[in-house]
């Protein structure tokens, strides 16, 4: 296997409910680099993305990459009980298919990419699962773990698995290049704020909590799902007669930004905001208040903070949102912890994993 991939190039595919994301890197031994990169936003997530697949397909057979591809790496939003990268298999299939319940805007997706792709060269090339829920694998067991009925949390697997791990885990090793420390010595607060958005907490090189949880409902204010909330709501409503299908759609797709000012997509946000529109600035508000919560939470237990660091279009993309964030603690306990900038670059966290994987 390693013959066959060095010299050769792997596809990095990120297929997510309204965007299509990929790269394309060489590999030369213990170095990859970009060579191929492309991508549409804006899809519509009640259909399928095969058409956009097929665009991929024919720019990858102009580009006289098609032939060249030995592995194709795809992002997998959750992983269930699958805690590392792995050769996507029957079995691995199932399990990913299984957890498309808890992560209905994303492993269906995630799941066309791979059947897609893997027909382009006729199933003969390794696909590999890169999981967002990986990085999170490992949480204690004090963070991990919900306080409810223990025969519940065993009959049903409850437990946070946590979310936007590839850009987590991404984050954590460029700031250990940046701040010329080991891994295994920093400790970061790293905030990924996009669409979805959450924040993890890493002591001496390890994670010990996120805000995401059993579900990527859970933690920050997003831009159509509510994140944390009083569950006693969910209750209410369906006391109301609400159907739980309802319910469901409302928290995840019409809430957050949306559910507060019509206007889902963040830059239109900060546009508004920037504009004078009251409704904006009361949601940009809530937004930053909660993570400025959880800022202060988790330097709290993690104590001596390296950096913080910002990733994602709204963290990296925009500098209103950090300085909103960071403003009241710049002289408090951040006035000497550096605050890094660090945008998101998911695909070559895959390439990445998929090279380490293909490499034994």
């Amino acid at each position: 296997m390693t013959e066959r991939l060095s010299g050769g190039y792997i596809l990095s595919l990120n297929v997510g409910s309204t965007s299509l994301k990929s790269r394309v890197f060489s590999v030369n031994k213990n170095k990859i680099k970009e060579v191929f990169v492309w991508g549409k936003n804006d899809l519509d997530p009640k259909l399928s993305h095969r058409k956009d697949l097929k665009e991929l397909k024919r720019l990858l057979e102009e580009a006289g990459l098609l032939e060249k591809i030995v592995a194709v790496g795809h992002r997998v939003v959750h992983g269930g009980l699958l805690k590392r990268s792995v050769l996507i298999g029957k079995k691995e299939l199932d399990q990913i298919e299984k957890y498309a319940k808890l992560a209905p805007l994303h492993n269906p997706f995630n799941l066309e990419g791979i059947k897609e792709t893997a027909a382009w060269w006729h199933f003969k090339i390794p696909q590999i699962a890169v999981f967002d829920t990986a990085f999170f694998a490992d949480l204690p067991d004090y963070s991990s773990l919900y306080p409810i009925p223990t025969y519940l949390t065993k009959k049903f697997g409850f437990r946070r698995f946590g979310f936007h791990g590839i850009s987590h885990q991404y984050a954590l090793e460029e700031a250990s290049s940046r701040l010329k420390k080991n891994r295994s010595k920093l400790n970061l607060i790293i905030f990924h704020l996009g669409g979805g958005a959450s924040v993890s907490a890493v002591k001496q090189g390890r994670v010990i909590d996120t805000s995401m949880g059993f579900t990527p409902a859970e933690g920050l204010m997003m831009s159509t799902r509510t994140g944390d909330i009083d569950s006693g709501i969910i209750f209410f409503l369906l006391e109301k007669g609400m159907p739980a299908a309802e319910v469901q759609n409302i928290l995840l797709k019409k809430s957050g930004f949306l559910g507060l000012t019509k206007a889902k997509n963040m830059l239109d946000i900060i546009e508004r905001v920037n504009q004078g529109d009251s409704k904006a600035k009361l949601a940009f508000k809530m937004f930053i208040y909660r993570i400025q919560k959880y800022l202060g939470a988790y330097s709290a237990i993690i104590g001596d903070l390296d950096a913080v660091v910002f990733t994602g279009s709204i963290g990296a993309g925009k500098a209103i949102t950090r300085n909103q964030v960071l403003k009241p603690f710049r002289k408090t306990f951040l006035k000497d912890v550096s605050i890094l900038v660090i945008p998101a670059n998911e695909e070559k966290m895959i390439a990445r994993e998929t090279k380490k994987l293909l490499f034994p």
